[in-house]
């Protein structure tokens, strides 16, 4: 342990080190002393003194030589040579080493007092510099560590000020999203044109709580990911909520794998209150039946009539989503000619768009299509969607002068293409990234989110692809591609 007052004094000299010796407790220093440069290292060993007062040159060692050795065993150790000053070679040797000072025979009391407060000066600044370093050297591996620990965190962080706008993200919210430094959180990369509602960032920035949500987003390369999120405050000096830490947990899997018995308890669940309005509609619709022929009224029984079919015909189709939903098969496919097979699916959904006079459109360019289906899922599909873009038209609050859904035939020797196209009410793109989610429907509680989720499955079972091209106003194009040839993996 160092001693911060304790000299050590090296001369051949007794009378000389005595009278330094005096001289320097006299003025409150602990002095060691040593005759020789082997002693003089043997005392700096053992009880490590903060200065050493040594003459230039000893028959064992030279005053380089002892400086050298003496900082190799104390890097912080200062050193004050007592000189001959015609000794110019030595002198030159123990500057190159940064001696702290040379003193000349006669010592001078002041020039001494001068010289080694200038040494434990340096001694201290130099031990001031070093502590500055490790603490630098210290910060600069805590703050790698923890931009590691903050990279390799298994989920999407990003860090969001009080106007939304992404101020740093991890490697994996890059890697799923790219930078997105600068944008705002809302349309960065969850695609709307306002915050959330709920915003669990706004909510933290609000009360500096934590806040959960789980929703869906979708990567740079287009995949949807479902995300549960959850928001912690970042403080600065002050105490106050400089910025919000989002993380989000990619549940897609956990979701994918959810037992059906389960899926479709929470299904249930949320159709349970249209379920009751259903019934009780047919209720209705059936007293006015029976009401119209008690009374012989034609009108009447004609409007009751149109209750009850508009009403069976929805419980009929919540029926067979249900029980597709719940029931796994396998595809049951038949070679079929396309044209006369979409005929059949416009015959269903016909009626519908003629009570709300909405025009259907059928184009093909080529009549002699065929291709491997499934004709009772592939027809449930089509038709799901077709009544899909009815529904938009019939939401739509612009008032067209004409409301039409196309549906259009092409193909090549691997794929048939179906597109259908609306006029109707379109969609934003959260719509677009959600309409084939389970549960998910823009159409309040008259939809299930059943019908188009189930019309993907149809299609990805068939080895196909649904892509949605929409705009807010603008209606909407589903483009369905689906193999002519079912593979052997997609009919298991």
């Amino acid at each position: 342990m160092v001693k911060e007052n304790s000299i050590l004094l090296v001369d051949e000299e007794e009378e000389l080190l005595g009278a330094l010796e005096i001289h320097l407790e006299r003025n409150g220093y602990e002095v060691l002393k040593a005759d020789s440069g082997k002693t003089a290292l043997d005392a700096v060993n053992k009880f490590s003194p903060a200065l050493v007062i040594s003459k230039a040159s000893f028959p064992d060692m030279s005053g380089a030589d002892l400086l050298k050795n003496a900082r190799n065993i104390n890097p912080d150790i200062e050193v004050i040579l007592i000189s001959d000053e015609r000794d110019t070679s030595s002198k030159a040797d123990c500057l190159a080493l940064d001696v702290s000072d040379f003193l000349y025979k006669p010592i001078s009391s002041e020039v001494l007092k001068v010289a080694i407060q200038r040494a434990f000066n340096r001694r201290q600044e130099r031990i001031k510099i070093r502590d500055y370093e490790r603490k630098l050297e210290a910060a600069r591996k805590t703050n790698l560590n923890a931009q590691q620990f903050f990279d390799e965190m298994p989920c999407y962080i990003s860090i969001q000020d009080r106007n939304f706008r992404i101020t740093r993200t991890n490697k994996w919210f890059k890697k799923d999203f790219g930078d997105q430094l600068g944008a705002r959180c809302y349309s960065g990369y969850k695609h709307r044109t306002e915050p959330c509602r709920p915003c669990p960032v706004m909510k933290t920035f609000k009360d500096g709580q934590y806040y959960q949500t789980e929703e869906v987003v979708t990567s740079k390369r287009g995949e949807q990911f479902n995300i549960f999120t959850w928001t912690a405050p970042i403080y600065d000096s002050k105490g106050e909520i400089r910025e919000v830490m989002e993380m989000s947990t990619n549940i897609t899997q956990i979701r994918k794998l959810q037992d059906n018995l389960t899926s479709l308890g929470l299904m249930i669940g949320s159709m349970s209150h249209g379920v009751r309005g259903m019934l009780m509609g047919l209720d209705g619709g059936i007293y006015s039946l029976e009401s119209g022929l008690k009374k012989d009224d034609k009108n009447k029984m004609h409007d009751a009539l149109e209750v009850v079919k508009d009403l069976s015909g929805r419980i009929k189709k919540m029926v067979i989503d249900i029980l597709y939903y719940t029931k796994e098969r396998e595809v049951n496919s038949v070679h079929t000619n396309a044209d006369s097979f979409l005929k059949d699916v416009l015959k269903l959904v016909s009626p519908k768009a003629k009570k709300h006079n909405i025009e259907l459109i059928y184009k093909s360019d080529n009549s002699t299509y065929h291709f491997e289906i499934d004709t009772e899922t592939m027809s449930s599909a089509l038709v799901n969607i077709i009544e899909n873009s009815i529904d938009a038209c019939l939401y739509d609050n612009s008032i067209k002068d004409k409301y039409y859904v196309e549906l259009t035939l092409n193909g090549d020797k691997d794929n048939i293409t179906l597109n259908v196209a609306d006029n109707g009410v379109g969609m934003d793109q959260e719509t677009r990234e959600n309409i084939f989610s389970l549960f998910f429907s823009s159409k309040g509680h008259r939809g299930t989110g059943l019908g188009l989720f189930i019309a993907n499955q149809i299609v990805e079972q068939h080895g196909g692809t649904i892509e949605v091209e929409s705009n807010p106003g603008e209606g909407s194009n589903f483009k369905i591609n689906i193999p002519r040839i079912i593979s052997e993996e997609s009919k298991k």
